[in-house]
């Protein structure tokens, strides 16, 4: 007969299930109001994948790199909220990468890299789960007609450091790149804001953005880390749904939400 001490034991070392998952990042995955559609980040669209027994905190923001988010106090703000078994996703590069930008800059093999470390080994220090993310494509295609890996230095770095610490990985430049490629040059504008001046009442001039994504672009994002989220093997791959049909969609919703 277990004595109350093994039963306690033992579910001390039962991985607790993720009740909240936080996503730390920038403008590709932050939320976004209703007048700027139709601009979505992936973050916003996650919980359309996920059951509705978890929570996102998508505490993402523009125009940020680790530098700056944790500089602007954005880290320790997660770090506050975070309980034992939640998820903290961490998704930065795209900003990091701006030299002319030097409250943002952070250079991949040091400041980027010390940046990730700070946030992998916090987030495990308060029982939490880090799963790091390699920053999302732009629509940026080489002469060959692929793809191009814009922040290929910052991706390295978190491929590394996934490995060397043990920490989870989703290698979203890659499968993002793949799906972008499989669009094509000319249909992938429908996932990036690509619009003509008065379509829309948040881009009254008209946009075109390789960078940003569109309602389904950011769906389709969604969908690639929900995916791998379900194949992690970690308690939060129990909190993905199986069919995910907003995240799937071939057209507009016309809205942010999901069905």
């Amino acid at each position: 007969m277990r004595t109350l001490a093994t039963v306690l034991a033992l579910l001390a070392a039962t991985p607790a299930l993720a009740e909240t998952i936080f996503i730390a990042g920038d403008s590709t995955a932050q939320t976004y109001k209703e007048d700027r559609y139709p601009q979505t980040g992936w973050g916003q669209m996650l919980p359309c994948g996920l059951t509705g027994d978890v929570k996102v905190e998508n505490r993402a923001m523009g125009g940020r790199s680790t530098k700056s988010f944790i500089a602007e106090g954005r880290w320790d703000k997660i770090m506050a909220d975070v309980k034992p078994g939640d998820v903290v996703l961490i998704q930065f590069g795209h900003n990091d990468a701006s030299q002319n930008k030097p409250e943002r800059y952070a250079p991949a093999a040091t400041l980027y890299r010390d940046n990730l470390l700070r946030m992998v080994w916090e987030t495990k220090g308060h029982g939490a789960t880090p799963i790091l993310i390699t920053p999302v494509t732009r629509r940026s295609f080489g002469p060959d007609g692929k793809t191009k890996a814009d922040f290929a230095a910052w991706s390295a770095v978190v491929r590394d450091i996934a490995a060397t610490t043990g920490t989870q990985l989703i290698d979203l430049e890659a499968s993002s790149r793949g799906w972008v490629d499989g669009k094509g040059v000319e249909g992938s504008k429908a996932l990036f804001l690509h619009y003509p001046a008065g379509r829309y009442a948040g881009f009254k001039d008209g946009i075109d953005d390789d960078t940003h994504f569109s309602e389904l672009g950011a769906r389709g994002v969604a969908e690639l880390i929900a995916a791998d989220l379900a194949r992690t093997g970690l308690p939060v791959a129990t909190k993905v749904a199986k069919d995910r049909p907003d995240l799937t969609r071939t057209t507009p919703m016309g809205t942010m939400g999901c069905r």
